[in-house]
Parts: structure tokens; C-alpha cells; sequence
């Protein structure tokens, strides 16, 4: 069992900078996929970017490629989302999740462990 904490979240206007952490309690941190997800009133939620779990590979979805930058620290059991060039649509809860296989999806659901989620909200 993976428990996730999500914190970072916050106000900020369009334009500037935020970034997520998430820590995992997993001893085997180092062993998982890690991601983030975004939820926003009203829609589903979606994909915002992955890691690898030995760290060397990354994935973004379009719309935050080029300003959104994940990575992950083993030693603190953590992975953080940073966010630049922030815009109102980027506004929702962010969630972190953690994945046992090693191939990088897309997909909800085939995500095995959620945090609770951190709410970003970017005024224009």
C-alpha cells in the first residue's frame, strides 16, 4: 500500500509559477511510476505528466508541454510538478498518483494509488 500527500497548491495569477510535491510513504518509492492528473469542476479527470521510475523518462500531456517540468527525488520519496507560464485554464485539483507497472499510461485507471489532491486556481 502506497499513501500519497500532495501539497504546493495555491492562488497565483496567469503567468507565474507554482510547484506541486508529492511524498509517498512507500519504502519501494523508487520502484513505482509516478504522475500527475488534473481535475477541474465538471470534467474528468485527465493527464498532466509522468516519471519513470528510475527517473529517465518523462511524458507531458500537449497542453503543459514546455511549462510544466516533473521529476522525482528518491532519497525524500518525492515527485514535483513544477509549473511556469501558468493560465486560467490550467486551473483544477491536482492529483498525484503512483503506478506498480513500469509502462507510462495516460488512463486513470490504470493508476493503483491516488493522493487527495492539491487545488491550483490561476486568476487571469
Amino acid at each position: 500500500q502506497v499513501q500519497l500527500v500532495e501539497s504546493g497548491g495555491g492562488l497565483v495569477q496567469a503567468g507565474g509559477s507554482l510547484r506541486l510535491s508529492c511524498v509517498a510513504s512507500a519504502r519501494t518509492f523508487s520502484s513505482y511510476s509516478m504522475g500527475w492528473f488534473r481535475q477541474a469542476p465538471g470534467k474528468e479527470r485527465e493527464f498532466v505528466a509522468a516519471i519513470s521510475w528510475k527517473g529517465d523518462s518523462t511524458y507531458y500531456a500537449d497542453s503543459v508541454k514546455g511549462r510544466f517540468t516533473i521529476s522525482r527525488d528518491s532519497a525524500k520519496n518525492t515527485v514535483y510538478l513544477q509549473m511556469n507560464s501558468l493560465k486560467p485554464e490550467d486551473t483544477a485539483a491536482y492529483y498525484c498518483a503512483a503506478k506498480v507497472t513500469k509502462v507510462l499510461t495516460t488512463t486513470p485507471r490504470s493508476w493503483d494509488y491516488w493522493g487527495q489532491g492539491t487545488q491550483v486556481t490561476v486568476s487571469s
